[in-house]
């Protein structure tokens, strides 16, 4: 039997997907076992999850499915055959989704058909814990974020010396046989100023398509943002400090938007 731990870390392979249920815009991942399935929503504002097991997903099934009778695996294998499509930004027709937030977090209903009768499944999903969030998207988003700075940084120093060969050619004597391709030396610090300043998309996060954030599969978060890492740690160490806290998850200095307005400051 696979465990709800296990089930978390095949959760961690799966990417994140851009789904709409309505007016609601969310990002969405989800992993379905035998005896299981663990599923992450979130609005960019906050972050629900559930986690169910065989038990709680056979009661379910009997309260919300009372003419269908079925093992577990079953229903379990009907709900990750309705959500990959969904996921995969592929929708089926033939299924409807409809979301509504509680008081108490976010409820996702889903109907279909199983066997010829009405299927029909709610998830019930709250608020996730910062550890969950933390794994599942702050990290990547984190490591991403400082993979594209080395990259930028790498890609600069390769154009400075691209630069500096071109100059060469040119105190050699060398000339253009055509000067429609001459090009202007690398600004490094007037490029570096544009692409901070420019490349958030505008608007609210979830109003502009997922995939204008730089694309979203596996690890499907690769905005293109570059995260002050110094400056990072000098606000973890001081909140760490102030609190008395040696590992104080990261998410405990900020609210979640206040984190994607984070992600954006250049320093």
């Amino acid at each position: 039997m696979e465990s709800s731990e296990e089930l978390e870390s095949r959760l961690l392979t799966q990417p994140w997907a851009s789904v709409c249920f309505g007016e609601s815009a969310l990002i969405a991942k989800a992993c379905f076992g035998d005896t299981g399935y663990v599923l992450l929503l979130s609005d960019l504002s906050s972050v629900w999850c559930e986690s169910a097991d065989a038990e709680a997903v056979g009661q379910r099934s009997k309260e919300l499915n009372k003419r269908l009778t079925a093992h577990v695996s079953s229903f379990l294998h009907r709900l990750a055959n309705l959500m990959s499509p969904l996921l995969a930004g592929q929708p089926d027709s033939a299924t409807s989704f409809s979301c509504q937030r509680t008081a108490g977090g976010l409820s996702l209903r889903v109907k279909s058909e199983l066997s010829g009768l009405p299927f029909y499944w709610d998830f019930h999903c709250c608020p996730a814990p910062v550890e969950m969030v933390s794994r599942h998207l702050v990290r990547p988003l984190i490591r991403m974020s400082l993979a594209l700075q080395y990259q930028v940084q790498e890609l600069s120093s390769l154009l400075l010396q691209k630069d500096a060969e071109i100059e060469d050619y040119r105190e050699s004597g060398a000339a253009l046989s055509r000067d429609r391709l001459r090009t202007e030396p690398f600004q490094e610090a007037a490029f570096l100023q544009t692409f901070m300043a420019g490349s958030l998309p505008q608007g609210p996060p979830l109003s502009v398509p997922l995939s204008e954030w730089g694309g979203v599969r596996v690890p499907r978060l690769s905005p293109s943002v570059t995260v002050p890492y110094t400056w990072l740690n000098i606000r973890l160490c001081r909140y760490r400090n102030s609190e008395g806290l040696r590992d104080a998850p990261f998410l405990y200095l900020f609210s979640w938007g206040e984190l994607m307005r984070f992600m954006s400051l250049k320093g």
